[in-house]
């Protein structure tokens, strides 16, 4: 990857420059080596882009406290904090731009911009807590320094790679060793500087299941004898715990043992192998006999993260569910809906449909096994809510993703979490594909307390299905997986995924092109780059080309709102 070998050989070179000025400890934080200009112009960047992504009154403390542990961490004096403060609370927008040249045009930035990144970074994981708003602050930084997003991307593996033990291939040569090592020796040196605190204080670890003696060990030549044992001591192992969760056992390690209410499975099934300090759960919406009778098949090129988990869920219901699609789906009752559909598509009105009466025969087949997973997607999205509060995955960003009545999962999390204390600072990005939940804004509004990052509406016009189901409802009802949710906040993104969505049952079966359709990632389009992932990619050339009208227009709306928040 470019960005690696960029960042490889900057760090090769700030190692070699060190030792040859026989430093004991060469890395110094950023915070001391950038011009007092250069400081003033990152912090008060930082206060801006927190005012832009943050503004409501409940995230102020936040705001707040973000502000003034950086305003110490850049070794800036306590005159300016007011001023910081003045930033994050929502003044001097007008001078992003300006700021953020000042900043570029530090000597230290020249070379490689990217270490603002791994500054912000380092400050953010200082307490064993990578919260969600922090990783979006990061990227929206990155963004307006024009800075790629890979370059976190390898910031956050490089982090991993550099604390926790490393157990090499009997097949690696020396040569290759040695050279993994002198990668991550300059990035260790940095964090271990910046997190710890000599003499007493933490510093923050990935793992309970990570040998913290050992990484104490490899550290008392860096941060001084004191520093290591304190990383080693009871404290610093626990924070070691923080961001993994208990044991390191995380999500795999939790299985409903007796069952919740009305519910009877509840499971984290792991997608990849690897770790990541931010982590992506997706949500199945049935299940069928065959090919997809899992719940990984529809995910099984997804590259969100390197760490990912399917939740499973209620599979008996499921299963029974899409084998009540299929019937339903089956022969001339899926053309003569669509047939029936071309008259009312365009009304908008979900009871408008005359169905055919041969498909109403049959509804039965559909409506029981449809009401039953309704109940049981709800019930479920609440205790998932919960494991989410209890961090049982760590301190790290959540990245949640599911289609049909695995979005519907992911909307009554957010609902019940919205009403809960600390949910704040968990969920970094959701995406909802064909949800059967109601399209109002009012009832979304909620879930942007919860949500740091993207609110990701993906909906069919067409989906004559999700429809159907809904006939017996009122008049008035809107359905966020058959039109945009007119909610008016950074957060919201509807996409008509029409053009590549022609029913309800293509949300699994086309899984793949929807996913570069909403700009995640997959094992097809970046296959040499497996380990990699970040926030959502920009959709792929092919949807844009393919999308309709209304799409186009409310991606450029959504581009001119970021645009403006960064002048």
């Amino acid at each position: 990857m470019a960005a690696e070998e960029k960042w490889k050989s900057w760090a090769s070179k700030q190692d070699s420059e060190a030792e040859q000025a026989g430093e004991k400890e060469p890395c110094v934080l950023l915070g001391q080596r950038l011009g007092e200009l250069g400081r003033f112009a990152y912090a008060a960047l930082c206060g801006i882009s927190l005012a832009w992504l943050f503004p409501e009154k409940e995230q102020s403390s936040f705001r707040t406290e973000f502000i003034e542990g950086f305003v110490k961490w850049l070794d800036l004096p306590e005159a300016v904090l007011s001023a910081m403060t003045a930033f994050a609370s929502g003044l001097g927008g007008e001078g992003t731009e300006t700021f953020a040249q000042i900043l570029l045009k530090d000597p230290i930035l020249k070379e490689n911009p990217a270490v603002i990144t791994q500054d912000l970074l380092s400050f953010s994981l200082r307490d064993g807590y990578y919260d969600a708003r922090a990783r979006v602050l990061i990227c929206h930084i990155t963004w307006l320094l024009r800075i790629p997003l890979e370059e976190l991307e390898v910031l956050e593996e490089s982090l991993l790679e550099s604390l926790k033990e490393q157990k090499e291939e009997e097949s690696e040569t020396a040569e290759v060793s040695r050279k993994k090592k002198e990668r991550r020796k300059k990035l260790k040196r940095y964090l271990l500087i910046g997190l710890a605190t000599v003499g007493g204080g933490t510093v923050i670890g990935l793992t309970g299941g990570l040998a913290a003696p050992l990484v104490a060990a490899g550290a008392a030549t860096i941060i001084g004898s004191a520093g290591a044992a304190a990383l080693g001591s009871t404290a610093g192992i626990a924070v070691m715990a923080s961001l993994f969760g208990a044991a390191g056992a995380g999500l795999t390690g939790y299985k409903m043992k007796k069952r919740v209410g009305a519910i009877e499975e509840f499971e984290f099934l792991p997608l990849t192998e690897g770790r990541q300090l931010h982590i992506t759960i997706a949500i199945t919406g049935w299940l069928c006999t065959g090919k997809y009778g899992s719940f990984t098949a529809p995910w099984r090129n997804m590259l969100r993260s390197s760490e990912q988990y399917c939740l499973a869920w209620e599979s008996k219901y499921l299963m029974e569910l899409g084998n009540a699609l299929d019937s339903l789906l089956d022969g001339f009752v899926n053309m003569m809906a669509q047939e029936a559909l071309k008259f009312t598509v365009l009304s908008g009105i979900v009871t408008a449909l005359t169905w055919p009466a041969s498909l109403l025969t049959v509804a039965s087949v559909i409506d029981n096994p449809w009401g039953v997973c309704l109940h049981r997607s709800a019930e479920v999205g609440k205790h998932l809510a919960h494991i989410l509060l209890s961090r049982r995955q760590g301190k790290r960003p959540v990245t949640l993703i599911g289609f049909s009545l695995g979005a519907r999962v992911i909307y009554f999390c957010l609902q019940e979490m919205a009403q809960e204390k600390d949910s704040q600072g968990i969920i970094e990005d959701v995406i909802l594909l064909g949800a059967p939940v109601e399209g109002e804004a009012k009832h979304w509004k909620a879930i942007t307390k919860v949500v740091s990052g993207k609110i990701i509406n993906g909906y069919c016009r067409g989906d004559w299905l999700l429809r159907f189901v809904y006939r017996t409802s009122s008049v008035q009802i809107n359905v966020a997986g058959l039109q945009p949710v007119d909610l008016d906040d950074r957060r919201m993104v509807n996409m008509d995924l029409s053009s590549v969505v022609n029913g309800h049952l293509d949300y699994m079966k086309q899984m793949d092109t929807i996913l570069k359709a909403v700009g995640v990632k997959t094992k097809e389009c970046w296959p040499e780059e497996k380990g990699s992932d970040g926030l959502l990619s920009p959709p792929s050339e092919k949807f844009q080309q393919a999308a309709g009208s209304e799409a186009r227009e409310e991606e450029n709306t959504v581009r001119e709102e970021d645009a403006a928040g960064g002048e």
